[in-house]
């Protein structure tokens, strides 16, 4: 069930990328608000605030779809090896 899960997280890397991208860019233009209210009005920063756990989530979204991606390869990779004797100290 966690391995379907990882294949169907990583199964579009390029989409992962995008949206960790967006949530990059989300992050800075909350930063920005967020300082804008320093200087202003402080309802900025509550618009800030709001970006920032809407850029969070899609940056976090993205990050794990890359990480599933890897992780997929890797156990891929390792279910193409033939089997080998598990002791490692031969």
């Amino acid at each position: 069930m966690l391995k379907q899960l990882i294949y169907r997280l990583g199964s579009e890397p390029k989409l992962s990328l995008k949206r960790f991208l967006r949530g990059l860019a989300l992050f800075v233009l909350a930063v920005v608000f967020i300082a804008l209210g320093y200087y202003s009005h402080y309802s900025l920063q509550i618009i800030g605030l709001v970006i920032l756990a809407i850029a969070l989530f899609f940056a976090a979204w993205g990050y794990l779809g890359i990480f599933a991606n890897r992780f997929s390869q890797v156990l891929e990779r390792n279910n193409s090896r033939p089997e080998e004797d598990p002791d490692l100290w031969k």
